[in-house]
């Protein structure tokens, strides 16, 4: 009973820090405290909220896909390209043909078909993820380059268009795309955490054994990651062009190591059966917002992915150290010290 009562004061706040996303969450705030006191004059208003709030529902929707793939223990580096070919076939629909509704259709089925054949690549040609992503990523991209000649496209008369409003429109200040980029984060977390499907996931990163002893088809819940994948990232590449009313052939490319990093800031584990669903929508929040404060700072464009590092390094270290500190080897060190002395 007194080792119950000794214990009792620290446990709502461990109980606090276990709870998802909270460590990354905190890491947020601080960044937003930090830049209101660099830069009073963009964080002290709304605008500059506003303003990434703009630009991170593509990465934040494509993260959230990625962090299902890496809780199976997979990888999807292809998902630049699924972005740029779905914006591509939308964009040369509307133009076209004048669809809208049915170009967004069209748009979301090609990313579906693109993933679905990256995951045939990875489970009946036997080759690792991060390998046959990383080539379907240059084969998509060059195919896509082949049938638009390279060229760029320009729809700025959708704006208005009442698909553009849906989509992309404002909602009083607020950008519309960032509520269907929490909508999706929802329908994610519901996934991994309520759905048979989601605990297939956890356990094939996990352990394939075990998967395999409890019955799951692995090949086929690969394959329906994979193609789940491709439709968020087609998603992700509709909205986009929506937001800038232009397609361009390397319109995902600048998410590549974005969506990655907002993945794992978000405590995700690298070697799967575990994913945080709430950190990679703060991770993702962390990534766009050190990028508008570096520049409302004054500080130099080039330092960006430096702090991106080094903020990838301090939460993926607290993540650990909230989770197992024995994790962490310093951590561990200096409770083995205190405990000597």
């Amino acid at each position: 009973m007194a080792h119950a009562d000794k214990s009792a004061p620290s446990n709502p706040v461990a109980a606090f820090f276990k709870i998802e996303g909270t460590a990354i969450a905190l890491v947020f705030a601080l960044l937003v405290i930090l830049f209101m006191l660099t830069a009073p004059r963009a964080f002290l208003g709304y605008r500059v909220y506003m303003s990434f709030m703009a630009n991170v529902p593509p990465p934040m929707i494509i993260a959230l896909g990625l962090t299902l793939v890496v809780v199976a223990g997979e990888m999807d580096l292809s998902f630049p390209s699924v972005v740029a070919f779905a914006s591509y076939v939308f964009c040369i629909l509307y133009q076209d043909y004048n669809w809208t509704w049915l170009a967004l259709i069209a748009a979301l089925a090609t990313g579906t078909v693109m993933g679905f054949i990256n995951g045939l690549v990875v489970t009946k040609l036997g080759i690792p993820s991060l390998i046959a992503t990383l080539a379907m990523l240059f084969l998509w991209g060059g195919l896509l380059t082949v049938i638009s000649n390279g060229a760029s496209l320009a729809i700025p008369q959708i704006v208005g268009d009442p698909i553009q409003v849906v989509f992309a429109g404002r909602l009083g200040p607020l950008p519309v795309q960032f509520f269907w980029a929490l909508g999706v984060a929802v329908l994610v977390w519901m996934i991994l955490n309520r759905h048979r499907f989601g605990e297939s996931l956890l356990f094939i990163g996990d352990s394939l054994k075990v998967a395999k002893v409890v019955g799951i088809p692995i090949e086929r819940e690969k394959i329906k990651l994979f193609t789940l994948m491709g439709l968020l990232s087609a998603f992700a590449g509709v909205l986009l062009t929506l937001e800038t009313t232009t397609y361009f052939a390397q319109a995902g490319m600048g998410y590549l190591l974005i969506v990655v990093a907002a993945v794992f800031i978000g405590g995700t584990s690298i070697f799967g059966g575990s994913g945080k669903i709430v950190g990679t929508v703060f991770g993702s929040l962390i990534v766009a917002i050190i990028e508008a404060g570096l520049v409302a700072s004054g500080v130099a464009g080039f330092w960006t992915r430096f702090y991106i590092g080094l903020v990838f390094i301090v939460s993926v270290t607290m993540n650990a150290a909230i989770e197992d500190p024995d994790k962490v080897p310093l951590l561990k060190d200096l409770r083995a010290r205190v405990k000597r002395y």
